[in-house]
């Protein structure tokens, strides 16, 4: 293989190895009940035009995070932040923790904090007659992110 470095099927982390937190009115939840979680950042770009090449340039003029998920629906957290937003007209905003860590793998943990998280819209009320469980979709966007904790480098990155 001409001494091509390949990564070890132990590093793969596992997809069930994580733990999800939701942080709303300074009140920490643990949402183990998420089946998934995805945070996005989107690079806006402009065309630049550059004089003596046919081919335009392109420069990030910004960014926007969204975020999207999936949840047993099993809690009334998030319909009880919609509400207060109805009731008061204060929209709640709230930070998402997300660590990976899957002990079998040697890349070890990553934590992200999604922060000055806001929604797009909630599921306020459902039922499914011929389901197995209930299940909710999130989405929405996020104003900023940080990485306390990261994977390790692999050996040969």
């Amino acid at each position: 293989m001409n001494g091509n470095i390949t990564m070890a099927s132990e590093n793969a982390v596992s997809a069930k190895m994580a733990e999800c937190y939701f942080t709303i009115n300074g009140r920490r939840y643990n949402f183990m009940q998420m089946v998934d979680f995805t945070a996005e950042v989107e690079k806006k770009k402009s065309t630049v035009p550059i004089l003596g090449r046919p081919m335009e340039g392109n420069k990030t003029v910004g960014l926007k995070g969204t975020f999207s998920g999936k949840a047993h629906y099993n809690q009334s957290v998030m319909r009880k932040a919609l509400t207060e937003y109805k009731d008061t007209g204060t929209d709640i905003y709230f930070d998402v923790m997300i660590r990976n860590s899957d002990p079998s793998s040697g890349v070890g943990a990553q934590t992200v904090n999604i922060l000055g998280c806001n929604t797009d819209k909630i599921t306020l009320a459902k039922f499914d007659a011929a389901g197995e469980w209930l299940e909710e979709e999130m989405e929405g966007t996020f104003e900023d992110w940080n990485m306390p904790e990261m994977f390790n480098e692999l050996q040969g990155l």
